[in-house]
């Protein structure tokens, strides 16, 4: 499959690449900067075509686009980035995923998008990464079975945060009232104060805010959730805030960085709990099997996908994340004897 990469020379797209061709595609690296992209097309031993296009271009991003089974979409701010590659995905035809962080790029996408990409018969995948699709399958597992849930709350720890530039300028862009889920509508969050959440080891206890991404907005595209609360712990947040902090070093032949992160999902439905908790090593790193998985399972799919959708909407959630674990991009820290995800 040959499947477009916009934004192909940052630090996320980079693991991407590997992925891509880990699993026999053919990867078309695209972006804005010739010198930037080859300098990422040549940390790979093999010839990868690059093309350059500009998001104010329609013209160049139909040339970058041509001949490609499929776009995934690397480059934020989101809010600013995402409209003109999946109005470009349309032009071609061809299905389209993202890895936004913000709230407002996918409630946007699929407000605008959903109708277009089912004339067109293509799929529109927004926050198919760490941020986002991840806690949406999470919470999709542990539903199972069920029609309805009164709460989900999803906690996310990470020990350290080395920030991409990409993750600061998308942070100093995303200043919009964060969403919350409650009485089965999103409104917007009330601030309220931090608050110890008891992770799986090795976190333990942590101080955590209440932080909304993107798997609220995903959750609340598809589940029937009444309240959804996610909550990010505190230390990382510090080194989001220290602008001495470099972006991640590679300490592996993945080029991964040491950044442990655990990713805690808890659904109640009358007197019944059930928990998810997944653990892995760095953020950024393993949104690639996550997004190139979603993409294999869209496009590969028996059934034709035409719309705008959470990827827990497209796939088998428990399948999805058990795919993952045998893979070794996460491990199964936590989870309520009888569900799915443990079989």
């Amino acid at each position: 499959m040959k499947v477009a990469i916009y934004g192909a020379s940052g630090h996320t797209a980079r693991f991407i690449l590997a992925e891509l061709l880990r699993r026999g595609h053919t990867p078309i690296a695209v972006g804005r900067n010739s010198s930037a992209m080859a300098t990422a097309v040549g940390l790979h031993a093999t010839d990868i075509e690059s093309r350059t296009a500009s998001l104010d271009s329609p013209e160049s991003l139909d040339r970058a686009l041509r001949g490609a089974d499929a776009v995934i979409h690397c480059a934020g701010p989101f809010l600013d980035t995402a409209r003109p590659v999946i109005e470009a995905a349309l032009r071609a035809g061809i299905h389209y995923f993202d890895l936004a962080a913000e709230q407002g790029s996918v409630v946007s996408t699929f407000e605008v998008f959903d109708a277009p990409a089912r004339e067109r018969g293509v799929a529109v995948v927004p926050a198919a990464g760490f941020y986002g699709a991840l806690g949406d399958l999470l919470t999709t597992a542990a539903m199972s079975g069920w029609a309805c849930a009164d709460r989900v709350d999803i906690a996310i720890a990470l020990d350290r945060w080395w920030p991409t530039l990409g993750t600061r300028r998308t942070g100093q862009r995303n200043t919009a009232p964060r969403l919350a889920l409650a009485n089965g509508a999103l409104e917007k969050l009330q601030s309220p104060p931090a608050s110890p959440w008891n992770f799986p080891d090795p976190f333990g206890t942590q101080d955590v805010v209440e932080l909304p991404f993107t798997e609220t907005i995903l959750v609340a595209r598809h589940l029937n959730v009444r309240e959804l609360h996610n909550y990010l712990n505190r230390a990382p947040l510090r080194d989001l805030e220290n602008p001495t902090i470099s972006c991640p070093s590679a300490i592996d032949e993945k080029g991964r960085s040491s950044q442990c992160f655990l990713v805690d999902a808890v659904a109640r439905n009358g007197g019944e709990e059930r928990r998810i908790a997944v653990a892995g090593r760095d953020i950024y790193a393993v949104t690639a099997p996550i997004v190139v998985e979603a993409l294999d399972r869209v496009c590969n799919g028996s059934r034709q996908n035409a719309g705008a959708f959470a990827l827990g909407q497209l796939v088998d959630a428990s399948d999805f994340l058990q795919r993952l674990v045998r893979l070794g991009d996460i491990t199964i820290e936590s989870t309520t004897d009888g569900m799915p995800i443990a079989s």
